[in-house]
């Protein structure tokens, strides 16, 4: 079956923190990935925010991301996401112009609601977060204006301005694995990105919602969405096998609130799941697409013909580094994905 032309490839990584391993090394780990995603040509490399837990490094993708744009040259980086109902709409819009300012189109800031963390952290995050969907919209409207430079008289900001003045603007995205959010970014005008990865199912119906609302915004004339979902790659089937089988223990460890560090490879192996796992198995197998490169591209190239898109995300976690790093090779060459180098020597012919 030929590669999908068409389809786009991004990165979503959560800076794991694999067995034995330190934050620092999956902080480093996450910077050599990007370096990878920009030479193997992907579209877009995000990052994600989380709190209160030692198996992710990420809390605060605002930072990450300006340490990503100094070793990155082509690739677009952004967040996937900020939780912007933790912060003051003021200051994520100067963190994010900030950073276009440094690295001009190439940021995007993605944005979640969700707590990234559980609700006690979320409380030392914000005390005054009331998780109020009104709250939220207008949160995103300030946001917005903020970043428009928007002089609105008898409002905040006919006298408060977010800088640096620059002439160009993020993107901006909303994240759901519901479906409510992209009800959000339609009617904002934003870009759409649905969390596979986390909620497995409605995906398709809420891009087509999402496509059907969609307002032209002065950033975004047409709707853009994405999905994002777990991709392992392998040159085996049985090497697949085992890497989407330590994700699957992971998985389960997280429904029981158990948030220790990833299976190693032995105890992935010895690993037997009962009567009881083998049923939310199912569940968690909606969040996953598995295999050798062929059967990733097939499956792959069919989600992405349901929800009617044409750029797809992957998350990777695997004990390894260096099977997470050769699953994104696989990925991209199964893509035939344009290296950045190619891309930049035919750009100079035209």
């Amino acid at each position: 079956m030929p590669a999908s032309p068409a389809l786009r490839l991004s990165v979503l990584d959560q800076s794991p923190v694999r067995p034995g391993a330190t934050a620092r090394q999956a902080l480093l780990e996450t910077t050599e990935l990007a370096r990878l995603a920009d030479r193997l040509g992907y579209t877009r490399f995000w990052v994600s925010e989380h709190h209160n837990t030692t198996s992710l490094a990420g809390p605060a993708p605002e930072v990450l991301l300006a340490h990503l744009g100094a070793h990155t040259r082509h690739i677009r980086l952004g967040s996937g996401g900020v939780m912007l109902p933790h912060y003051s709409a003021l200051k994520v819009a100067e963190n994010f112009k900030l950073l276009e300012a440094l690295h001009p189109g190439r940021i995007d800031l993605g944005l979640g609601r969700a707590p990234g963390a559980d609700r006690l952290t979320a409380y030392a995050l914000n005390p005054n977060n009331q998780f109020n969907e009104q709250d939220f919209i207008e949160q995103l409207l300030d946001l917005q204006a903020y970043l428009r430079d928007d002089t609105t008289p008898e409002t905040i900001h006919e006298r408060v301005q977010a800088i640096p003045k620059i002439t160009t603007q993020p993107h901006l995205w909303l994240l759901s694995s519901s479906g409510q959010s992209g009800q959000f970014a339609a009617q904002l005008g934003m870009g759409f990105s649905f969390a596979q990865f986390i909620g497995p199912h409605g995906g398709p119906a809420a891009v087509q919602r999402y496509r059907a609302q969609f307002r032209p915004s002065p950033e975004l004339a047409y709707p853009q969405a994405n999905v994002a979902l777990f991709v392992l790659c392998a040159d085996t089937e049985e090497k697949a096998n085992a890497l989407v089988k330590a994700l699957f223990i992971q998985l389960l460890r997280f429904d029981q609130g158990r948030r220790g560090p990833y299976p190693t490879a032995s105890e992935t192996a010895a690993y037997v799941f009962s009567p009881e796992e083998q049923a939310r198995l199912r569940y968690h197998q909606g969040r996953v697409v598995s295999g050798t490169p062929g059967q990733v591209r097939e499956q792959l190239t069919q989600l992405a013909a349901a929800y009617d898109i044409d750029e797809v995300t992957a998350v990777s976690i695997t004990a390894d580094f260096n099977d997470r790093l050769r699953s994104y090779e696989l990925l991209a060459e199964a893509f035939e994905l344009v290296p950045t180098t190619q891309k930049v020597a035919e750009e100079a012919l035209v």
